[in-house]
């Protein structure tokens, strides 16, 4: 594997906390009853575990606020994703089921309020780095079709070709997403100053071994 992950100072001073997991040779297509079984037990319990939570006074979501707050981005407008996904648990008692590998990941975002986010290597321009935005940036998030405007000073994770594959923690885009023929996959995990290092370790060998139980492949932490 050639591919590369960095992270500027700029960005870790702010109190940024990530991990990077490569994991290539993945199978998201087929659906097993043990797969099957793994999601619905995964649910429950995450049902379980918040049922009367205000998600947004957690503290690892409010760390994300925090966060937020020292790149100028507003609070109302830019929910954290974890506090997005325990939201949505909550009204639906589900999480959105979009194909295994997303699903694989939202279960393990919302059971520990990290942030995590896939993206297909195959359709990256060479290497990513998170740093702070200076403006130029190509962004064309999930669901639009043009390039929408890229303010200077927040942070984003951008390939070499100077485009945003995510923009914080939270918007995802349109040329890295990962579908069901998807094969070769960088994950993003990340937190803030409320997380431990050790949170973060250990949810990315769970990443990795849960992918791998249900997709196959071969996976390591490359940041």
């Amino acid at each position: 594997m050639t591919f590369q992950f960095n992270v500027t100072k700029e960005v870790l001073d702010l109190g940024v906390k990530v991990k990077a997991v490569v994991i290539e040779g993945i199978d998201n297509t087929s659906l097993s009853s043990d797969y099957l079984a793994y999601r619905k037990e995964a649910i429950q319990q995450l049902q379980q575990k918040y049922e009367g939570i205000n998600a947004k006074q957690e503290a690892i979501v409010q760390g994300f606020y925090t966060l937020h707050d020292q790149v100028g981005v507003r609070r109302r407008k830019n929910p954290p994703a974890s506090e997005t996904l325990i939201k949505l648990l909550q009204k639906r008692n589900d999480l959105p089921s979009i194909n295994k590998l997303v699903d694989i990941y939202n279960i393990i975002s919302t059971d520990t309020e990290l942030a995590l986010g896939a993206h297909d290597i195959d359709k990256i321009d060479g290497n990513v780095t998170l740093r702070l935005q200076d403006g130029s940036e190509r962004f064309v998030p999930l669901g639009l079709d043009e390039p929408q405007p890229v303010k200077a000073g927040e942070y984003s994770y951008i390939d070499d070709a100077n485009e945003i594959i995510c923009h914080l923690e939270i918007r995802q885009v349109n040329k890295t997403l990962v579908d069901e023929h998807s094969k070769n996959i960088y994950f993003i995990i990340q937190g803030n100053e409320v997380t431990s290092d050790a949170l973060l370790e250990t949810t990315a060998q769970k990443l990795i071994d849960r992918v791998t139980q249900f997709c196959g492949g071969q996976g390591q932490i490359i940041y």
